[in-house]
């Protein structure tokens, strides 16, 4: 699904460790490693607005104006992982 995580939107070329893993331990080539290890999501129990508002405040923490980490936010409710959900 394309080149970016489906939970987050990251590009997975921007994730240090090449993607997620999987639960065998391959990395994943749809989730990154901030969202998914081991074959599960590292934050199940979070609805899509409060994923967003982590996530906002992640890209805050890194230096990332506020506007434009809610901007970067704004295309998750579309990603594979949020979808039927």
């Amino acid at each position: 699904m394309g080149n970016s995580c489906q939970s987050c939107g990251m590009p997975l070329a921007k994730d240090p460790q090449g993607g997620g893993t999987e639960a065998d331990g391959s990395i994943s080539t749809t989730y990154c490693s901030i969202c998914y290890d081991a074959g599960a999501f590292r934050h199940p129990d979070v609805s899509v607005t409060e994923f967003q508002q982590h996530c906002v405040e992640a890209l805050q923490r890194s230096g990332m104006p506020k506007i434009m980490a809610w901007l970067f936010t704004r295309g998750i409710p579309r990603l594979e992982r949020w979808k039927g959900v």
